[in-house]
């Protein structure tokens, strides 16, 4: 895949973000990605996994916090996409934060595109 492609899945347009861009280290890194959805008008932004600084899974480093709550303030869904069980496996609160994430509506942890395709799906 190109570095970034914006896609159209179940009426909700999706930029999807290879794995080979910046990092999202800071905050500046998280309003860059917000810039790039906003100027091409996505509602997702699908970030791989390998684009997050290791800091991100460190609930303590305020990373994730951080850069979530900047994704809210402008109101784009974040979904990180890929394998992040052995970060988990290290963390209960990783764990707890990402279960309570994928409850609800606006930062999602899935493993692959076709696990988000299917979260955007309408429920029946």
């Amino acid at each position: 895949m190109t570095s970034q492609e914006l896609v159209e899945t179940h009426g909700v347009s999706v930029l999807r973000l290879g794995q080979d861009g910046p990092t999202l280290n800071d905050g500046s890194s998280a309003l860059d990605l917000i810039g790039e959805a906003m100027g091409c008008q996505a509602e997702v932004v699908a970030l791989p996994v390998e684009r997050l600084a290791e800091e991100f899974f460190s609930l303590r480093s305020g990373l994730a916090g951080e850069a979530v709550q900047k994704f809210v303030n402008h109101r784009l869904r974040l979904v990180v996409v890929g394998d992040i069980s052995a970060h988990v496996a290290r963390s209960d609160a990783l764990r707890d934060f990402v279960r309570e994430a994928n409850r609800g509506n606006q930062v999602w942890f899935v493993a692959d595109q076709a696990e988000l395709d299917a979260k955007l799906a309408p429920s029946r």
